[in-house]
């Protein structure tokens, strides 16, 4: 076998295959793909390369603008016409499908296939050895040729076989460069030319044959990538020459180093995907179906095998770092309940990677089991983890929340008894975190980054649509980009709404939106069925690997968009720095700036898909600073009809402003708010409009207008009962409900002849 590792390598690689596989081989591949020569139709989604833009002719156009390689050849020949002209003049004849266009060498008589300068090898080395005089001179002066000897067993050509071959020189030396294939195959292939592309596996063993077939057919069947058949039959000609009897006989990386040290011209990288896809198909059919049973004692999980798409970011977990055989058991135990629980395969993975640095620090420790991982163990290691994490307070809050929850699920689920009951972490383990400042873009960032031109420069309108988006509906980026293709739904008065999946939550929700947003989703619509005439499932499907638009675009790939956009903008902060931001900024922005309009938090945290009021009240810490503004501005009354004066920059301002904060969440009144602290007793048992502590502002007229009226009823119907201590008391209210009145009123008088003479 000619592979890295010499004749013990070999022998290693070929160990690794399973018995039974070429019976499961036999069973799998279906009879279009169990042939010698595959042949692929032109409109073949996958294999396929679209049909030629000339009349009539069914070739793939791979050649350029939508062209086939003949075509574009001749065009170009003809001095580049006008391609409507072009294409109607009709096909050319196919390249290298045709009598040699050279003929016969230039000796008369002679029947051989032209090798260089007109002449046949024979002719050509005898005319080098006269000294190379001028070709056609010596030819003429040269007796006849020999015309017997077996023609060329390609039909179509005129010429003679090479002298001990079987074609001419020429289709001699193309059959030598495609690897000397079965020469049934090869002439056939010439001789009956039809508009398909061809792929010759005869040359490969008979069960590397049946693997690659198989492997092309699971690529049909995934119809997501396009694979060009000339990438495959670079493919076959490398195996050909690897001397490997199968897929398996080496690991993905050994055979992308073996391609490396074959100097393979693959500046794409599509042969070595190819060949490590086609070595994961075969190993999967080797294998079976897969699932638990088969993965868990491996010490790399393969997520594919378990069901979990690719599109989770991560392809494996690694467990090979866990030296420790009863702490990797119990590792692989947690990571399989968690991904039970309907978990991220972030969180497992992190949570793994955390289990693992543990796991590191008890093997330096020579810890040997897990009795004795008790409370003195974690302290060492919390110890040691700001020791080799100075300062990164994030990292190690995530190390010790990961473990600690690791440590209680062995516990709770009772995996192993031996686990001390003191071997946990409490909040004050945690190392103390500063509190994050909001995250909202400044305005001036705002009014740069939704400036209409700024939008206007997106080189991509599907990435300036999911822009827009996270502004105005503030989604997370991974919500944003997996929106569904009908995800506008209007409710019974017509108004329209953005249903997206929350990727964090995993639930449905809904945003308003606006009639404009509608409208360009419905302009995104027709820029897709441009490409997906019947549509896709997805509203934003990635641009390649794609083939049925099945695929979102990914959300990394819209953040590198959004920093290019960026720096295109010349987007820049208050003090000229060049702008970084990322998409979840929108999503604060938009929530800082609902509070601070005095949108109701309840309302935000419906808009935002919060789980808890309390993940919104994030944003409500910038609102304080709006209704502080509105406190400053009122005009305080108290009982007594006087103005309540508070300087907002005395020494004072700070505690009056947290004490009316507090009077109005736990002592409001239905027309006012009372200013007496909580651990005094109130000495007033009638109204409060009677106490010194009460508090009102103008938003309180209306009641106390009612109040006034409900008032002097109180009063006349006293007078007239003969009642005069109640009387006398409702006229100390009345009183003091003019005097409230009357200065709000002139407070609301004074504002508008302000604005007034403002305007």
């Amino acid at each position: 076998m000619s592979v890295p590792g010499g004749p013990d390598a070999a022998q290693a690689g070929e160990r690794r295959v399973p018995a039974g596989l070429l019976e499961k081989l036999m069973a799998a591949v279906r009879p279009e793909f169990r042939t010698g020569v595959l042949a692929f139709d032109p409109a073949d989604p996958v294999f396929g390369g679209g049909t030629c833009r000339v009349s009539g002719c069914s070739r793939p156009g791979r050649g350029g603008g939508g062209l086939c390689n003949t075509c574009r050849r001749r065009w170009i020949g003809e001095g580049r016409p006008s391609m409507e002209g072009f294409s109607a003049a009709g096909p050319g004849q196919r390249h290298g499908h045709a009598p040699l266009p050279s003929g016969q060498c230039r000796v008369a008589g002679c029947g051989f296939g032209v090798r260089q300068h007109g002449l046949c090898s024979r002719h050509f080395f005898r005319w080098r050895r006269a000294g190379r005089p001028g070709p056609g001179d010596w030819a003429a002066s040269q007796p006849p040729g020999d015309q017997s000897g077996p023609a060329c067993l390609i039909g179509y050509c005129r010429v003679l076989a090479h002298p001990g071959a079987q074609l001419c020189w020429v289709h001699h030396r193309r059959w030598t460069e495609k690897g000397r294939p079965d020469l049934a195959g090869f002439t056939r292939a010439y001789e009956a030319p039809d508009d398909s592309e061809r792929i010759d596996l005869t040359s490969l063993p008979r069960q590397l044959r049946l693997e690659l077939q198989y492997a092309l057919q699971c690529r049909r069947d995934d119809n997501t990538i396009r694979t060009r058949p000339n990438e495959i039959r670079a493919v076959t000609t490398m195996l050909a020459v690897s001397g490997a009897a199968s897929l398996l006989a080496l690991e993905a990386p050994e055979w992308r180093s073996w391609l490396q040290s074959r100097g393979a011209a693959d500046k794409s990288g599509q042969r070595a995907a190819l060949l490590a896809y086609a070595r994961r198909a075969v190993a999967a059919l080797a294998e079976g179906q897969g699932g638990w049973d088969e993965e868990f004692p491996r010490d790399t999980w393969r997520l594919r095998r378990l069901g979990i798409s690719a599109g989770t970011g991560y392809a494996t977990l690694q467990f090979g770092g866990i030296t420790q055989p009863w702490l990797k058991n119990l590792a692989k135990r947690w990571a399989r309940w968690r991904i039970g629980t309907g978990l991220s395969i972030s969180a497992c993975y992190h949570g793994v990677r955390a289990v693992t640095r543990f796991a590191g620090f008890a093997a330096q420790a020579g810890t040997r089991e897990l009795s004795q991982v008790d409370r003195g163990f974690l302290e060492r290691y919390l110890a040691s983890l700001h020791q080799s994490l100075p300062g990164n307070n994030r990292a190690i809050t995530q190390c010790v929340s990961e473990l600690n929850t690791f440590l209680t699920a062995v516990r709770r689920h009772g995996w192993d008894a031996s686990l001390p009951a003191s071997a946990t972490f409490f909040p004050d383990d945690y190392p103390r975190q500063g509190q994050a400042l909001p995250r909202a873009l400044a305005a001036h960032v705002t009014a740069q980054v939704e400036d209409p031109a700024n939008l206007g420069r997106w080189d991509n309108p599907a990435y300036q649509l999911i822009t827009i988006i996270l502004i105005r509906c503030g989604l997370r980026i991974s919500s944003a980009v997996t929106l569904a293709w009908d995800c506008i739904v209007t409710d019974g008065a017509g108004a329209p709404y953005l249903r997206y999946h929350n990727t964090k939550m995993k639930r449905e929700a809904l945003v308003p939106v606006d009639d404009e947003l509608r409208a360009m989703i419905s302009a995104q619509h027709h820029r897709v069925r441009l490409r997906w005439p019947g549509g896709t499932t997805v509203l934003f499907p990635r641009p390649t690997c794609n083939i049925d638009g099945t695929r979102p675009v990914a959300g990394g790939t819209y953040r590198e968009a959004l920093h290019r956009w960026l720096a295109d903008c010349d987007i820049r902060d208050e003090h000229g720095s060049p702008v970084h931001l990322t998409p979840h900024q929108w999503r604060h922005t938009l929530g800082t700036v609902l509070i601070n309009r005095d949108v109701p938090q309840h309302v935000v945290q419906k808009i935002l898909d919060h789980d808890s009021p309390q993940m919104t009240a994030h944003y409500a810490r910038l609102s304080d600073k709006t209704v502080r503004e509105h406190w400053e501005r009122a005009r305080k009354v108290n009982a007594q009809g006087r103005p309540v004066q508070v300087t907002p920059g005395a020494p004072l301002g700070d505690a009056a402003w947290a004490r009316q904060q507090l009077s109005r969440a736990t002592q409001a009144l239905p027309n006012g708010y009372c200013q007496l602290p909580l651990v005094k007793t109130c000495p007033h048992a009638n109204s409060c409009l009677t106490c010194p502590m009460f508090l009102t502002t103008a938003e309180f007229l209306p009641q106390h207008h009612a109040q006034r009226q409900a008032t002097l009823q109180i009063i006349s119907a006293a007078e007239a009962a003969g009642h005069a201590r109640v009387a006398e008391m409702n006229r100390q209210v009345a009183g003091n409900l003019d005097k409230i009145i009357a200065t709000l009123e002139d407070e609301g008088t004074d504002g508008e002849k302000a604005a007034a003479s403002a305007s």
